[in-house]
This record gives C-alpha cells, structure tokens and sequence, in this order.
C-alpha cells in the first residue's frame, strides 16, 4: 500500500512540471519569516485570519527553498474553504513537499484525487493576497515582548533618520521576523539583515546589536531615499539586489526572489493598497 502510493507520488511529482533544487535545504531568516508571517495570517494570531495570505506566504517559502512551505501550501489548499479549497492543486504542491524530503506530505495526499501542473500560482496567490490590506499594527501586537520593543526602537529610529517607519519595519519582518540573532547563508546579519560589505559602509561595527544594526539599516535607507527619488519600489528592490541591479535593469529586476521580495514589503507596509487607494 505505501509502496504504491509513492509510486503515484512520483508519477504526481513528474506531472507538477517543477523541478526540485538538488542542493540540500538550509533554512534562511527570510524564510522563516515567511512561514512564521503564513502561521499569522493562516490562525488569525494578532492580524484577521487570510488563509489567502498565509498560502501566498508559505508559497513565498516554498519557491526559497522550504519543503515546509510546499507542505502548508498543500494543507492549506486540501482544507480551506471554497473557493480556495483545490484539492488537485493541493496534490501538486503536496507531492512538491515530498519531493523534497518532507515525509509529512504522503500522509495528506489525496490519490483519489488527480495532481494539477504547477505553473505561476504562487504569483497568482500573490496577486490576490494583495488585495487585501495587511494589519501592520495587529501583527506587531501579536509578537513576543522582545520584538514589540524592537518594533518601538525601529519606529523611533526611522523618524530621526526621515525614513518611513512603515517601509523599516515591513523590511524588518520581511527580512528576519524581528529577530536580532538571524544570520543568512550569505551572512546576511542581524534585524535588517546587513551584509558585511554594508556594515562597513555604514559603519555598524556591531550588527548584532539591534539598535547599531537598525540605524545602519536605516542610514543605508535614507541613502537609497535619496537615491531613487523616493521610489518606494525602486528602494525596496535595491535594499534586496544592490542599487547597482536596479540601475542596470533601469527598474526592479527580473529575479524571482527579488520581484516576491518587494510584493511582500510592500504589502506589509500597506504601500501596495495606497497605491490602489
């Protein structure tokens, strides 16, 4: 009986049309924050519950590299309510899961059921998801003391620095959840998640101190303001790439990571809805 389902998850695996990252899975700031925001959206903890929002977000997760943000995409499509609830799509996305090492996946896949192709749904999901407008606010009230204090010193920091207090701590929760201990493989550091090369240009000589790695952040922040006239897009997608890929593609750039980047920070910062007005 097992041996046959795995055969059918292989044979789904093969239908979804995505391909897994062969290199093992390291679990980066971002997304764990992506995962931590989805939980957020998908229970209703400090925010209303979005069961939209959380598959975006675990989607977000997933297409970084978390099996377990296939996984929540799948057990979110295979039990919300309609018209979200498909259960082909959650297949797909279940077997993705699978693939890629999460064995909780084979529990939740449903054979009676075909697996749908997996194409551009996670920008779809996204897309929705930006609809609807994100309770900054509520969120922040719904984290641990810690990251309320953290959120208070972001707040206060961003006015002396004439940075929009929104745009800093929707790159704080974006970029690492509010936690002054994350390290990136690419030893990104700290709340703001600074690379050494930008410690160095700012002058943070203590990135994981919170309060020198916020104000390097936010120094960095003012620079891109000026940069790029204000273009919240543009600044966001430079504090993500390097300014120098922003100038090179005369606009965000073509990346993947990059475009979901700026989505969610935009998001979170309510940017996208005032856009909409």
């Amino acid at each position: 009986m097992v041996a046959g389902l795995a055969l059918f998850l292989i044979m789904a695996i093969a239908r979804t049309g995505a391909v897994a990252q062969a290199e093992s899975y390291v679990e980066a700031p971002r997304v764990t924050a992506a995962l931590q925001q989805g939980h957020a959206a998908e229970f209703g903890i400090g925010i209303r519950r979005n069961p939209l929002l959380a598959v975006a977000l675990y989607c977000e997760a997933g297409t970084m590299g978390s099996p377990e943000g296939f996984f929540r995409v799948g057990r979110v499509l295979a039990s919300a309510p309609r018209p979200l609830r498909n259960p082909a799509m959650a297949n797909a996305y279940l077997a993705l899961a699978a693939r890629l090492g999460h064995h909780q996946a084979l529990r939740l896949y449903d054979s009676r059921v075909a697996s749908a192709i997996i194409g551009d749904e996670c920008g779809v999901y996204g897309s929705s998801a930006d609809g609807s407008r994100f309770d900054l606010d509520g969120y922040l009230a719904g984290q641990s003391p810690a990251k309320q204090r953290l959120a208070l010193l972001i707040r206060n920091a961003a006015r002396q620095y004439q940075v929009d207090p929104r745009l800093a701590l929707a790159i704080a929760i974006a970029e690492s959840n509010l936690d002054p201990a994350a390290v990136s493989p690419r030893n990104a550091q700290g709340v703001m998640q600074l690379i050494p090369a930008t410690q160095e240009r700012f002058g943070v000589t203590r990135p994981f101190d919170p309060e020198h790695n916020v104000r390097g952040a936010l120094a960095y922040l003012r620079w891109l303001d000026k940069r790029f006239a204000g273009n919240w897009r543009l600044i966001v997608a430079a504090y993500n790439a390097g300014e120098g890929a922003v100038d090179r593609y005369s606009g965000v750039p073509p990346f993947a990571e990059t475009q979901q980047y700026v989505r969610r920070v935009l998001h979170f910062s309510g940017f996208a809805a005032k856009e909409r007005g």
